[in-house]
């Protein structure tokens, strides 16, 4: 294993080139980025870290950490109907890591910079006693004053969620070998999910004039909806039975019916849910499915969010979703 190079070494070799096809960058050799929007737009900005033994786990191979740092934060975009542009990366390192392990973090975000049309155009790198921690910054740009929020969701508007709810949750399950019976191909699939989010980057400026609200899912659907329900003085009901499921998914709840809690609560989704009235919705082009809707609160009520099985009656989660500090 070949022994870290300095700062500015790793920069010329591994980062300045995911640097070279924009102009604002100025190859990484300056302090500072700029970058401007199309006319008639604004930038939006995103930020999040993922922390290894947090959200990922440290044997996790490097370059589908980078892919995920960066994806995470392509969803959020997603979430407000903005293209992506370009992020920013500050990589904080602990000195055990290796310059093979840089350099395959590297190759994992040249490929997502092709697959998603973004640029790396800035950043830091750091030392640290702690665990490998990666944090992105990413640029998009959506026209202006027409970027979704979370506070915008109405009485009556049906809650849609894209993709299908509750693979990634499960796939760190498959990895801390809490579902050993299942079968090779669904862990399989369930990891890949959990490893490698797919951010709805082309349905985001879809939803734009057709979402009177939208959310990234990441912290699980009960939370994130949550979040919709609380910004918008709302509450939601969710039909379980309607929420999307992949095949590998509904085998773990046929043998675990109990696991629905970490579908519904689990979390790393990184779909988008949003709320629209029905008609409108069913224009769009990528699969989409009707959960629940949105309702006025009842007087005295705190549960924003209430989940009912097929015959309609409540069910006990014992969890919202994932929260850091508790």
């Amino acid at each position: 294993m070949t022994r870290v190079a300095g700062e500015f070494e790793l920069i010329e070799r591994y980062f300045a080139p995911l640097a070279r096809r924009y102009a604002g960058a100025f190859g990484l050799l300056d302090d500072a980025a700029v970058i401007t929007p199309a006319p008639g737009h604004e930038l939006v900005v995103k930020s999040d870290a993922i922390v290894a033994g947090v959200h990922f786990l440290p044997e996790d191979p490097a370059e589908l950490v980078a892919r995920k740092a960066l994806r995470v934060n392509l969803s959020d975009l997603a979430a407000k109907g903005a293209v992506p542009r370009a992020y920013m990366l500050d990589l904080m390192l602990p000195r055990t890591v290796t310059e093979e392990w840089i350099a395959a973090f590297a190759r994992g975000l040249a490929q997502d910079q092709t697959e998603y049309g973004v640029h790396l155009i800035g950043g830091d790198t750091d030392s640290t006693p702690g665990p490998v921690t990666i944090a992105v910054m990413a640029l998009g740009e959506v026209p202006a004053g027409r970027m979704m929020l979370r506070g915008g969701a109405r009485a009556g508007d049906t809650v849609f969620v894209t993709g299908t709810i509750g693979d990634a949750a499960l796939g760190l399950e498959v990895l801390r070998g809490a579902l050993a019976g299942l079968d090779r191909q669904a862990a399989a699939f369930l990891v890949g999910r959990y490893h490698l989010p797919l951010p709805r980057v082309t349905l985001g400026p879809q939803l734009l004039g057709l979402a009177s609200a939208a959310i990234d899912i990441s912290d699980g659907l009960v939370a994130d909806l949550g979040h919709v329900c609380e910004v918008s003085g709302l509450a939601a009901v969710v039909e379980a039975a309607r929420v999307p499921l992949s095949a590998a998914a509904r085998a773990v709840l046929a043998a675990s019916p109990e696991r629905i809690t970490t579908v519904l609560t689990g979390g790393d989704d990184y779909e988008i849910l949003f709320t629209a009235r029905a008609a409108a919705a069913g224009v769009l082009d990528v699969p989409i499915t009707p959960i629940g809707r949105m309702h006025a609160p009842a007087a005295g009520s705190e549960d924003r969010v209430a989940v009912v099985d097929a015959r309609g009656q409540p069910l006990a989660l014992g969890r919202r979703g994932w929260a850091h500090f508790s």
